[in-house]
């Protein structure tokens, strides 16, 4: 049988106590689980399943890194705003890429108040 259970003699004048469950207490350690939150087990998935595995290569701001997805409004956004933290790459990758993501501003409506991507190097680590 589980659940709470009474101590004590059953007597009036004896006080009783109660005795938690283990499952109950603070601190006792339940069920191991991977998952972080109560219920959830994580599913096995392969390197196919990871969604940058997903995407063309040309969807990329940087396609031979894969950096930069320039997939909605809010990655071009993103985009613009890390490409000077992008390291390893030459000033002609950053010229293509520059370009990558002003058709993709376009076509996702985004403004771009910047002339070239050399104006949002300053103070950044641009290379």
């Amino acid at each position: 049988m589980f659940g709470w259970r009474r101590e004590g003699s059953g007597r009036p004048d004896e006080p009783r106590s109660l005795t938690v469950p283990a499952q109950h207490r603070q601190g006792a350690a339940g069920p191991k689980r991977q998952g972080a939150r109560r219920g959830h087990l994580p599913r096995e998935r392969g390197p196919e399943h990871r969604r940058g595995d997903r995407l063309a290569d040309q969807e990329f701001a940087f396609p031979k890194e894969r950096k930069e997805p320039l997939t909605d409004a809010g990655h071009v956004r993103n985009a613009i705003a890390r490409f000077d933290q992008v390291e390893g790459v030459s000033d002609a990758e950053r010229d293509r890429a520059w370009q990558r993501i002003l058709a993709a501003a376009q076509r996702y409506d985004v403004n771009v108040s910047e002339a070239g991507w050399r104006d949002l190097a300053k103070g950044g680590r641009d290379r």
